[in-house]
């Protein structure tokens, strides 16, 4: 079973976490917003099945595992969420519950390299996105988790960035 592709340093304990929802509201589109978590999972696991029925295991592997990473990153964020009074509905901005998550924001290319860059550009994109999150979360926990989530994200992009230069590089 493929584990997830994360660096080996621990993540905040969230359980003293309040009820917050300014901040809350900060990270909600980390969670389900068309750039989230939530694409990241589904796109990745969408890339690892092609590159798998495509005989590239080695990929399709590591797509797996930063898969999980991003479903962890998920399961921390909805727990913050949640403990800061928001429940962590698959919604652009609660309490819309009519702006729900589309599938369409994945996006399904199905050749080699234009799916690793998609995902350079999803990867650079989650770290802009939380960097400017940073500047603005006042709360020092939800700090810290948005932290060492980058510290993943970084290693999630690095990753992408060797795997296309491996992908331009091979003869065709």
């Amino acid at each position: 079973m493929p584990k997830p592709m994360i660096e080996d340093l621990p993540y905040p304990d969230l359980s003293v976490l309040t009820i917050d929802c300014k901040n809350a509201q900060i990270i909600m589109p980390a969670y389900a917003d068309a750039e989230s978590e939530m694409t990241a999972v589904l796109q990745y696991i969408f890339q690892s099945v092609n590159f798998d029925v495509a005989g590239n295991s080695r990929f399709a592997t590591a797509l797996e595992e930063i898969a999980i990473a991003e479903m962890k990153h998920l399961d921390l964020l909805g727990e913050a969420l949640l403990r800061m009074g928001v429940s962590p509905m698959y919604v652009r901005r609660p309490p819309n519950k009519c702006d729900y998550y589309a599938t369409c924001n994945v996006n399904y290319a199905t050749r080699p390299a234009a799916m690793i860059a998609a995902d350079i550009t999803a990867e650079t994109e989650a770290i802009r996105t939380y960097e400017q999150m940073l500047c603005k979360i006042t709360n020092p926990v939800l700090g810290a988790l948005i932290s060492r989530i980058l510290l993943d994200e970084r290693m999630h992009l690095k990753t992408f960035k060797d795997m296309y230069c491996e992908i331009v590089a091979a003869p065709n």
